[in-house]
């Protein structure tokens, strides 16, 4: 933002009673109040890139636009995030809450203001424009004022539950994740302290018996070479499998192998097939101890899937807490080139407790989209929002498609779901505050504003609605370069 230019002061009555008419405020003002307000006010002029009003600064000047181009910003983070830009004759600004009865919490200006090119304005002081509106209208300020606390009140409270039911959700969500792969390590991890032990308890049979060393290397070797053969056989469907497990425990039935039946599952998880077996048959040589050698390799078998199964499972923790942190933006700037997708798989991830097992994700992406400038823990809360809404539609069964394209110097991110559309006469007010199709108490109506702000006024992109029966598409456009500052 440029330097601040000082607003040019000017003497009172440079406006009179007939040019403040021509104002859409004071055009029905009487004769009488429209010269108070001459008296009262004045008019200032800004040079193209000057700063009007300061947001965070106290509120004591009301503005009214003259001519010229101006622009307001608000502060989020470290980057000023322009709000709107007008040239419109008649537009107000500034100490606009100046007639709300004082609470004892100063006053500031909600947003920035500068001049784009040279500005001239109307300006009135908040003390001045609080006691006209309070002496004036009365009335209109009750009204105003309960309506305006009401309101703020209101949203407060509703936007503070929103966020903790979300937060509740979301982590509920997350610890169901962590909690499957976890007690899954920790049933593996037991489950493999048993095996090591019987492994112990084997080896120390084997060698009790009458094996010459030279036999018990091999039986070694074999066992290596057994695992190896494990880690390199194609999955077996589950038919595949189960034929297999009888082709085993016939085998070792037929040896004389104790527990054959059990073993057998063990072996064909591991993708070994009856040429195995008669390996180990030949080269163990004696059917005295083909029983021992078969266990042996058997708690070495499991003993290796069991490791697997914990290290897909701790992979799988780590995973989650990955995902967890992109989706929090945990330790990133707040403002960043990113691609798209790495939010949009990171709050898929998130939700996946939502989503169930009834409805089919279908991503198709286009890997190639460049990055774009954005805040992405703020798009993170556009994508959940969609795609919670997207889900709950479907009411957990159907087909949620997330797309992404290029359209000019757009991309556009499309959240579709097979739910039963929005009917015509509601599609203009999803992005109205407070506005729901949901039941009483399952929504709180500010998902798809809050989405709409963070789009288009955080993001200079657009957000609409496409919906019919079995296919509903909410279309985000993020532009693909900073927005260019006039």
């Amino acid at each position: 933002m440029s330097d601040e230019v000082k607003l040019v002061p000017c003497e009172p009555g440079q406006l009179s009673p007939d040019e403040l008419r021509t104002l859409f405020l004071f055009e029905k003002l009487t004769d009488d109040q429209l010269a108070w307000i001459s008296e009262h006010g004045c008019t200032m002029h800004m040079p193209a890139g000057g700063t009007i009003i300061r947001e965070g600064d106290p509120a004591e000047l009301f503005l009214i636009l003259l001519s010229g181009t101006i622009e307001l910003s608000r502060r989020v983070g470290q980057d000023d995030v322009r709000v709107s830009r007008t040239e419109q004759r008649g537009v107000y600004m500034g100490a606009t809450n100046a007639y709300l009865r004082d609470d004892g919490v100063p006053r500031s200006y909600m947003a920035s203001m500068r001049a784009l090119d040279d500005s001239d304005f109307f300006v009135l002081s908040a003390t001045d424009f609080g006691s006209m509106m309070r002496d004036w209208f009365p009335m209109a300020i009750h009204l105003l004022e309960g309506l305006t606390l009401g309101m703020r009140n209101s949203q407060a409270a509703v936007s503070e539950r929103q966020r903790l039911t979300a937060l509740g959700a979301l982590s509920a969500g997350l610890m169901h994740e962590l909690n499957n792969p976890a007690a899954a390590a920790s049933r593996a991890t037991a489950a493999l302290r048993q095996r090591v032990a019987g492994m112990r308890h084997k080896l120390a049979m084997l060698a009790a018996g009458k094996v010459d060393p030279e036999r018990l290397v091999a039986l070694v070797e074999l066992q290596e070479d057994v695992i190896e053969r494990a880690a390199k056989a194609k999955p077996l469907t589950a038919m595949e499998t189960a034929d297999r497990e009888d082709e085993l425990g016939d085998w070792m039935d037929e040896r004389g192998v104790t527990g054959g039946w059990d073993l057998a599952p063990v072996f064909a998880q591991g993708g070994l097939d009856i040429e195995c077996l008669t390996l180990i048959e030949e080269r163990v040589g004696s059917r005295e101890l083909l029983d021992q050698a078969i266990h042996w390799i058997g708690y070495a078998l499991e003993t290796e899937q069991l490791m697997s199964d914990v290290e897909d499972s701790t992979g799988r923790v780590s995973s989650l807490v990955s995902a967890a942190k992109q989706y929090s933006q945990m330790d990133r700037a707040a403002h960043q080139w990113i691609d798209v997708h790495t939010g949009l798989d990171s709050t898929l991830v998130m939700l996946n407790h939502k989503i169930g097992d009834g409805v089919k994700v279908v991503k198709d992406y286009d890997r190639t989209l460049p990055q774009v400038p954005a805040h992405p823990a703020e798009l993170n809360q556009v994508w959940t929002n969609l795609i919670d809404n997207a889900v709950q539609a479907m009411n957990g069964a159907g087909t949620l498609t997330i797309r992404t394209y290029r359209e000019d110097d757009h991309v556009v991110v499309s959240v579709g779901d097979t739910g039963p559309g929005v009917p015509d006469e509601l599609k203009k007010r999803v992005f109205e505050p407070f506005f729901t199709t949901k039941p009483v108490g399952e929504g709180t109506g500010l998902g798809l504003d809050i989405s709409y702000r963070i789009v288009v006024n955080g993001h200079g992109g657009d957000i609409k609605l496409d919906s019919k029966p079995g296919d509903t598409r909410f279309l985000v456009r993020l532009p693909l370069t900073e927005p260019a500052s006039a």
